[in-house]
């Protein structure tokens, strides 16, 4: 995928669900692996040219499991002009060592989050940006359903009462195959993910399925992304 197609998907997200108003002040999440990079790389060629003017800080929760090796999206950061915070904790320790979880997924995405709108709210941000994409958005439906039994996904745009923050997902329209592909043409600098849990989650289950449902009826991730988006799912905003 080019640049020109990732900000034309980009926009028509931003732009559908109202993402982006005058003068915000962005905090772009970044795990290190290609969909944050990829989400990173599209607002900082967004925002040269888009009519809202907005601001973009580039956040890191580092989980203090292992090192990162993140000096080489240090480095990007500062191609693309975009100021760069690491936070430290201590989210690993506790959850493999004083916690000892089994599971501890769920757990681990509510202290990553609490320390990301931390920081973003330190450095004067109103709006949080994670890169979850299209088939992100598919397979936590799916989840929903076998697992909640109810049709519901995360919504593009989410306000935050408790914080005042707003979380945006500029990525909704982007297929995860255009992200690796983007990220190989660009050779966006992925980290390596030094969670244990990496790659044995439901989710991971979930995608493989999809995978194989996808081989033997050709086109249906397109008609489930078009279920999703046009479900009148709770919570949802309106779209233009």
């Amino acid at each position: 995928m080019k640049l020109q197609r990732l900000l034309s998907l980009t926009r028509q997200a931003v732009d559908r669900y109202q993402m982006i108003q005058d003068q915000d002040h962005i905090a772009v999440g970044i795990s290190g692996g290609k969909d944050s990079l990829t989400l990173l790389y599209a607002l900082g060629h967004l925002k040269r040219f888009y009519p809202h003017p907005f601001k973009l800080s580039a956040i890191t929760v580092d989980l203090g499991i292992a090192p990162m090796g993140l000096e080489p999206i240090l480095r990007l950061c500062e191609e693309l002009e975009i100021p760069y915070q690491v936070v430290s904790t201590e989210i690993g320790r506790i959850l493999f060592q004083v916690r000892q979880e089994q599971n501890p997924c769920a757990l681990c995405a509510k202290l990553r989050k609490g320390a990301l709108n931390k920081k973003a709210l330190e450095l004067g941000c109103n709006r949080i940006a994670y890169a979850h994409h299209r088939d992100d958005l598919i397979e936590t439906a799916l989840m929903s359903l076998f697992y909640e039994g109810r049709f519901y996904t995360f919504s593009p745009k989410t306000h935050l009462d408790r914080t005042g923050l707003s979380v945006i997902r500029p990525l909704l329209f982007v297929p995860e195959a255009d992200v690796i592909g983007f990220q190989r043409r660009y050779q966006l600098p992925v980290c390596k993910n030094p969670c244990p849990m990496d790659g044995h989650t439901k989710r991971e289950y979930i995608k493989s399925l999809i995978r194989t449902l996808e081989r033997e009826n050709p086109g249906l991730k397109d008609r489930l992304f078009r279920a999703v988006i046009s479900g009148h799912i709770e919570g949802w905003p309106e779209s233009l």
